[in-house]
């Protein structure tokens, strides 16, 4: 099951049906599937408070991700900052809405086994969002 929840900001335009199709088809190219994902939509400094008290980080970002996976099947929060996403969608010139599914999956492709930390991992990563998003 797949949630989406608000903590001080309001619901962003998603069609919850078709991105749970899309979030379960690309967790499928990876050879997983979904069990319990929540994502919290929230603001700046709702995800710099989180980024402090559970990961010791002093800045803001645009996704969280919490992994509680078993085996193949993927279980986790997710936690967006609609700030960060808009923000980085005028800094990269994108449309707002692609930024967002770009994040919405990122948070995805971490559950699936994907980091993006160390070396060459951030162009994978990109390169595996760029195939995610194709799949809309």
């Amino acid at each position: 099951m797949i949630t989406y929840n608000t903590d001080g900001v309001k619901m962003p335009n998603i069609r919850k049906r078709d991105t749970n199709a899309w979030i379960k088809a690309v967790a499928a190219t990876y050879g997983k599937k979904v069990g319990e994902i929540g994502y919290l939509f929230v603001n700046d400094e709702k995800i710099l408070e989180v980024n402090r008290e559970y990961l010791g980080h002093d800045y803001y970002t645009d996704i969280i991700t919490f992994d509680y996976d078993e085996g193949d099947i993927i279980n986790g929060d997710l936690v967006i900052s609609l700030d960060t996403v808009r923000t980085n969608a005028e800094l990269f010139g994108k449309e707002y809405d692609e930024e967002l599914h770009r994040v919405i999956i990122h948070g995805i492709l971490h559950l699936c086994g994907l980091n993006d930390k160390g070396p060459g991992e951030r162009e994978i990563m990109e390169e595996a969002e760029n195939k995610a998003l194709a799949m809309i």
